[in-house]
């Protein structure tokens, strides 16, 4: 049944604590049951007893058999809650970090579905039965696109950086410009990141100010210089009393000097954004104005998995694929096939087929004319909404404070009323991520994916009638 037991003077009975079996058979826990096994749940009741028992001892009163099974229900429904789940991302931010950055589009959700299931091609010669290149056609591909001889596909980008410098400057002096030495998200530090490489740092220029001859004068004072690495700022722009040397410029010093000149590019574009408004510059690019070698994310404006590419002079990526780091940096199973089949569409000019592009190719006309789609089908079911101009973010640290025009639906609520919906449309199924400010509650249909209109109509509906 219980236990008593004897403090100093008095006794604290701990006979009403309930037994494990009980709280198990308790009906509100079949769910957790079943999803997260019975040899866990019976941990948890029998971690929450014990709490239990510490607070009756503390003069707690003893909790019942219902007390503790809708405890322990929710502790597992809160870690259930923990999964990564599909998300209906309304914030207007396309390539949205807390949100997995770039979606991935139906081709590639065909290929990860095909090769999960079983095994997967990813390390043999179909032609010959004999082992093959890893990522040979991802890396392929990228040549194509990019225009750079040869190619190598990392875990991510913050890989590709250390296994460049790594590979290509450890223990030897490294010049970059000080407006250059950038933080990005989760605490990366481009200094940082070059030390822990081997590569040392010289600083050159000032913050918003550096010139040809910056680099010039660091170069004589380190003759045994590698490289010089030019570094995107991709999550902030400078403006105003500003200076940089042309791209061109600075690969005819390296040349001169040399040295190689390495570029950390960032955002990945494989096709020129320049015509869409933003300025955001292509791998192509930087491979064309002379750049030898260059890493980009995968998951940013490219629109696929995460991952990172080194692309470059053939000589320069075998000594970064030699690295020994290589193999512990590379690019998973199903990452890769999503990378492939993201790669596929570039190849076949299916630039629709991958939603980040989608997103921002998408003409103001078209976007406004969802959002009245949305609107009136919220009004058909009784929802009061309006059409509201709206300015989103491509977002992941690229075309930063560049404005991308949208359009959305607006709903109009008081302070506590606003934060029910709101927690009520992240708890939903699926989750609803819409932006929350001054008394309105904002869907920016823009960055809604193909076949949301409805599940997004249906979310808002329950969350406004509670």
């Amino acid at each position: 049944m219980g236990e008593e037991e004897t403090r100093g003077t008095g006794s604290v009975d701990l006979r009403g604590i309930p037994r494990v079996d009980r709280v198990l058979a308790n009906p509100s826990l079949a769910e957790a049951k079943r999803k997260l096994g019975a040899a866990t749940l019976t941990r948890l009741v029998r971690r929450f007893l014990d709490e239990a028992r510490e607070a009756v001892r503390g003069g707690a009163p003893c909790p019942s058999v219902e007390d503790v099974a809708l405890r322990v229900a929710a502790h597992a429904e809160r870690t259930l809650r923990t999964r990564a789940r599909r998300v209906i991302n309304a914030t207007g931010v396309v390539l949205h970090t807390n949100l997995g950055r770039a979606p991935l589009g139906a081709r590639v959700a065909e290929a990860l579905a095909s090769s999960a299931a079983g095994y997967t091609s990813i390390e043999i010669d179909l032609a010959t039965g004999r082992r093959g290149r890893r990522g040979a056609f991802a890396e392929d591909a990228l040549c194509e696109l990019s225009g750079a001889e040869a190619a190598l596909v990392v875990n991510n980008n913050a890989a590709a950086v250390l296994l460049m410098l790594g590979a290509l400057a450890a223990g030897r002096p490294v010049v970059v410009s000080r407006g250059e030495l950038v933080e990005i998200g989760g605490g990366f530090r481009v200094p940082e990141v070059m030390a822990r490489s081997g590569a040392r740092l010289v600083e050159v220029g000032t913050t918003n100010k550096t010139r040809i001859a910056d680099y010039a004068c660091a170069l004589d004072a380190a003759p045994d210089a590698a490289a010089i690495l030019r570094v995107h700022q991709g999550n902030f722009r400078q403006v105003g009393f500003v200076e940089r040397p042309e791209h061109r410029s600075l690969a005819a010093l390296a040349r001169e000097r040399k040295v190689l000149l390495l570029e950390d590019l960032g955002g990945g574009a494989i096709v020129e954004l320049e015509p869409l408004g933003f300025s955001e510059p292509s791998v192509r690019s930087s491979v064309e104005a002379g750049s030898d070698v260059v890493c980009f994310s995968t998951d940013k404006v490219l629109g696929g998995p995460q991952g990172g590419a080194i692309v470059g002079r053939a000589d320069l990526v075998a000594a970064c694929r030699k690295d020994p780091l290589a193999r512990a940096l590379r690019l998973g199973r199903l990452p890769l096939v999503a990378l492939e089949a993201t790669l596929a569409a570039y190849l076949e000019g299916d630039l629709d087929a991958i939603p980040t592009l989608a997103a921002l190719r998408a003409p103001l006309s078209a976007v406004h004319a969802r959002a009245e789609r949305i609107q009136a089908e919220l009004a058909q079911k009784g929802v009061t909404s309006s059409v509201v101009e709206l300015g989103g973010a491509v977002g992941g640290g690229a075309c930063a404070e560049e404005p991308l025009p949208s359009f959305g639906v607006a709903l109009e609520a008081t302070g506590g009323a606003l934060a029910a919906i709101a927690e009520r449309l992240r708890a939903g199924d699926p989750p609803v991520l819409p932006r929350v400010q001054e008394g309105q509650i904002l869907f920016d249909v823009r960055t809604l994916l193909d076949g949301e209109d409805e599940p997004l109509t249906a979310a808002i509906v329950h969350a406004v009638k509670g």
